[in-house]
């Protein structure tokens, strides 16, 4: 079977298990790492392999690119110092204990690579905790946490990582040398993710149609992680600070570029994420097959151990740090709000329990260079460590935060509530004073609105009015009276579908969104 039957076959598959997620209202994170687990025990083993050079970029960079366009920075100031626990601090004792443990397990196993296979596990994936609190509410600052964890620790654990693989097959400078390089890579990082953003913002404003936009992200994206790698740069800095500034300066882009942008982003990660796992899992096939029985006893109890070390730590780190936190508020006699109290023991436990791994791992596995010492052992050891986390925490992690009583705090909402009457407020006061009768039908339309949000029973202050459910029948007979048109040959296809983007884009202002 040729490669790209094998992607479509993958595709569908991922299609599936995604439906099936749906309906048993799961997350699909942990499907996918069993579509990829399938994938590794084929009947047949189809040639598809990438160049390992190339798979940072075409895996982790629309990854990083699509998380830190979402982040916030306010949410990133308020939880700066969880954040950093999480990102800095724990990728750091989870590489070493992971390097420690791979070293004792097998000795003659390279420093250097032992360091590298603690930086490919160390991160946590954020998305998959994402998917999880989709379908269980819970304290938004958790969520807030999860995700500027994730932003910055593939940053962090994917820097240790290439000085790792460069001292494990070339030499590297060392001591003042070697700290002053990157410190260098990071300033010139930074500044070329912020004049990269400002030059891609500036022309993607001058397009008007969103197909040439939504290429020039991509090429912008794609193109701005291989240029950083040329200059030598860091190109995971480079990317999040890009995305992270595009995000703010295209902040009044035309709806009609935003939308589908979002839509194509959204299924570029998806099919990116599927395919990161078939390829890992493509890989794993030959090797186990190819082992003595003996050896694949030795490489399931060490890839079990590693896996048990980035689970523990994890742990152990979290809770400590938060029962550290509440000692030191308990000493000091703070009284400190909800955006920056220490978390309760519950909320500290299911952030330690939401560190399962995904594609960056799997990314960074697979960029391994094919004569990295022990190779073999570490693509296994990182598949088992993404799949054992994914599948057993990623679906033990809803019932844990219903179990702990982690209800949704209301935060979210009571923001979103906020923005709404403020947008109404907004909206009645341009058009007050008028008297032409346009401004005059807006002006009551919105004040029905500003009163019906002050007594909505939604905490998010959503309402729905009898002109909109009006609208929304009016709508279909509409859609109706345009079929027949098409069909009996009243009008050409061309006008009909003229007409039917204007009703969608009617239809999609009448729907709420609900994150």
């Amino acid at each position: 079977m040729h490669g790209f039957e094998t992607i479509l076959i993958v595709m569908a598959a991922a299609v599936a298990m995604s439906l099936l997620a749906q309906k048993l209202n799961a997350p699909f994170p942990p499907f996918v790492a069993l579509a990829g687990a399938m994938a590794a025990f084929l009947p047949f083993t189809p040639e598809l392999t990438l160049d390992p050079p190339l798979v940072l970029a075409l895996f982790v960079a629309p990854v990083l690119l699509d998380a830190a366009f979402d982040s916030s920075l306010r949410d990133l100031k308020r939880n700066v110092v969880p954040i950093a626990f999480l990102s800095l601090a724990a990728v750091a004792v989870t590489t070493i204990a992971v390097a420690l443990t791979a070293k004792a397990l097998v000795p003659a196993l390279p420093w250097p690579a032992a360091v590298a296979l603690g930086a490919i596990v160390a991160p946590p994936d954020a998305a998959a905790a994402t998917a999880v609190l989709r379908l269980i509410p819970a304290p938004f600052r958790i969520r807030t946490v999860l995700e500027g964890e994730s932003l910055f620790n593939d940053a962090a654990s994917l820097l240790i990582y290439r000085i790792a693989v460069t001292a494990t097959i070339a030499a590297m400078p060392g001591g003042w040398q070697l700290g002053g390089a990157v410190v260098l890579a990071t300033v010139g990082s930074v500044l070329f993710g912020l004049i990269a953003a400002w030059i891609q913002v500036r022309v993607v404003g001058l397009l008007s149609e969103a197909p040439p936009a939504i290429v020039m992200q991509f090429v912008g994206g794609f193109g701005l992680w291989i240029m950083a790698e040329h200059l030598g740069l860091s190109a995971i800095i480079t990317i999040v600070v890009f995305a992270m500034a595009a995000a703010r300066m295209s902040a009044r882009n035309p709806a009609t570029i935003r939308a589908p942008t979002y839509a194509v982003w959204e299924t570029a990660v998806f099919a990116l994420n599927v395919l990161a796992f078939m390829l890992v899992g493509l890989q794993i096939g030959p090797i186990w097959r190819e082992l003595a029985p003996a050896q694949r006893v030795e490489y399931a109890l060490f890839a079990l151990a590693i896996l048990g070390v980035c689970v523990v730590v994890r742990l152990v780190w979290v809770l400590g740090y938060n029962g550290l936190a509440q000692m030191r508020n308990r000493l000091a006699g703070r009284r400190m709000d909800r955006a920056t109290e220490a978390p309760s023991f519950a909320a500290g436990l299911v952030v330690g329990w939401a560190g399962m791994r995904g594609v960056v791992s799997l990314a960074a596995a697979y960029a391994l260079p094919v004569d990295f010492p022990y190779r073999d052992l570490l693509l296994l050891a990182v598949f088992a460590v993404v799949m054992g986390t994914l599948v057993g925490q990623g679906l033990t992690l809803g019932p844990l935060i219903r179990w702990m009583k982690l209800g949704d705090d209301g935060v979210l909402a009571g923001e979103v509530r906020k923005a709404r009457a403020a947008i109404a407020d907004a909206a009645i006061a341009h058009v007050s004073g008028r008297d032409d009768p346009p401004a005059k039908r807006l002006e009551a339309e919105y004040h029905e609105r500003r009163k019906a949000l002050d007594a909505a029973c939604e905490a998010d202050g959503r309402v729905s009015l009898p002109v909109d459910d009006l609208a929304a029948e009016v709508l279909e007979a509409k859609r109706e009276r345009l079929l027949q048109m098409r069909l009996s040959g009243e009008i050409s296809d061309a006008a009909y579908y003229q007409i039917e983007e204007e009703l969608d884009r009617r239809e999609l202002a009448l729907t709420p969104v609900v994150r």
